[in-house]
């Protein structure tokens, strides 16, 4: 394929000469004279392992050739790479004048050229940014409509410095947003062509998602070196070597490394992981060492409860009915249930509030917990309640729980009833013309 890459920083230039490598003929585009020069040369204009002579290759084979005339550029190709910087405002906000620039000036240049042109967006921008920003301005410099005089795509790069050439042909999976099936396969058989081959899925997704993930990679990965960074602090402490510490928590991928809890939906609870936070946190404090991020992970938690019960207040009924109260599925237990102090808030607001929940229902009779509820909880028992009946008593639903005993009550729903749904039930559960407010989704 014939391929522009516009900026030939740190991603462009990798993209360029990995694209050159892999068979397809590369314009690298960049205003900047001395980058063009280097290139030109068979030199990097930046440092990076193997980069050097992967140019000097590219640009021996005529695979890859470089300029500053982006009108030539977009008229010698069929696809354009925006890889152009995206750096911080003074306030801490995202600048995208150069992506809207150079994207402006491909859309003039495909008005002249007047056939179809790919662009793809590679520059990190905010959910949102390619079809709120870039495709605007794609509609007016061509004159046309995206499928017809344009294809537009989100295609995030996950390039490690100092292994960039490495990940760009072994990345965890190549994201290609858009909405077009045919502009998918399009960009992707840039990838399906190359030579060395280039591992990992292929992902379609829409623009927005291809953009968060970009954006919920680089975030989790600050999350966790801050989450080492401060089992260290506390470690180095108490005399324990956090790398041990850290690498055990790593062979357990059942649950620490692996999908499991990095999921949205409701709060967390139970016995556990609040206890051990605060316990964590104090010892902590005692110990003069702070845990910024840690410290915060409850005062968030706390956030979760109070969205919910401002949502359920912003829908102005006052009948609502819970389904499950207990921290977890098919257990009885309440320590710290996140969905207890949802409760609590509504009845402390005078909502008429039913809860039905099985398990709980049984250990208040007979169960370890019936002392806990008798003694914390003295109002939770006068408003347990039958499934049905609570299913007829309620303007609002709040499902808590996925089981399928809650999902059947569901069906008895009629229109006018709403669903607040805070686990992310499938949409057959919920009855045509029920109202649902999911919570992250």
């Amino acid at each position: 394929m014939r391929i522009s890459v516009f900026g030939l920083g740190y991603v462009g230039a990798v993209t360029s000469a990995c694209l050159a490598r892999s068979g397809h003929e590369v314009i690298g585009v960049d205003p900047a004279a001395e980058k063009v020069q280097f290139i030109r040369a068979g030199k990097s204009p930046i440092i990076e392992e193997g980069l050097d002579g992967l140019i000097a290759d590219a640009v021996a084979s005529g695979r890859l050739n470089v300029t500053d005339d982006f009108r030539d550029a977009v008229a010698r190709t069929e696809l354009s790479l925006v890889c152009v910087g995206t750096p911080s405002t003074e306030s801490g906000g995202l600048r995208t004048d150069y992506v809207e620039r150079v994207v402006q000036q491909i859309g003039d240049t495909i008005r002249q050229k007047r056939a179809y042109h790919s662009v793809v967006i590679r520059s990190t921008v905010l959910p949102g940014t390619t079809r709120e920003k870039v495709v605007p301005i794609l509609e007016r410099t061509t004159g046309g409509r995206p499928g017809e005089a344009f294809g537009i795509s989100m295609h995030p790069e996950f390039l490690r410095e100092g292994k960039s050439i490495y990940d760009f042909y072994n990345p965890p999976f190549t994201v290609i947003g858009t909405d077009c099936t045919e502009e998918f396969a399009r960009v992707r058989s840039v990838y399906d062509m190359a030579e060395p081959a280039i591992s990992g899925d292929r992902i379609h997704c829409d623009l927005a998602t291809a953009e968060a993930i970009k954006y919920g990679a680089n975030l989790f990965h600050a999350v966790k070196i801050t989450f080492a960074n401060e089992m260290g602090l506390l470690c180095k402490r108490a005399g324990v070597d956090s790398r041990h510490v850290m690498d055990m928590l790593c062979r357990d991928t059942k649950l620490n490394i692996s999908p499991r809890y990095l999921k949205p939906g409701f709060a967390f609870g139970g016995s556990c992981l609040p206890k051990d936070l605060r316990a964590f946190t104090d010892l902590a404090r005692k110990s003069d060492v702070p845990l910024p991020m840690l410290d915060a992970i409850l005062a968030s938690n706390r956030v979760q409860i109070d969205r919910v019960a401002n949502r359920v207040r912003a829908l102005g009924h006052r009948r609502i009915t819970m389904l499950g109260i207990s921290f977890k599925e098919g257990t009885d237990d309440l320590r710290e249930s996140p969905l207890v102090a949802l409760a609590e808030q509504l009845i402390g607001k005078g909502y008429d509030l039913r809860i039905v929940d099985p398990d709980v229902q049984y250990a208040a009779l007979h169960g370890s917990n019936k002392q806990f509820i008798d003694r914390e909880l003295p109002h939770l028992r006068s408003v347990l309640s039958d499934g049905p009946a609570a299913i007829a008593h309620a303007q609002i639903v709040i499902v808590g729980h996925a089981s399928k005993r809650y999902q059947e009550l569901l069906g008895q729903l009629n229109q006018g009833q709403i669903v607040v749904d805070l686990v992310g039930l499938p949409l057959s559960a919920v009855p045509a013309g029920v109202q649902r407010h999911g919570l992250y989704w």
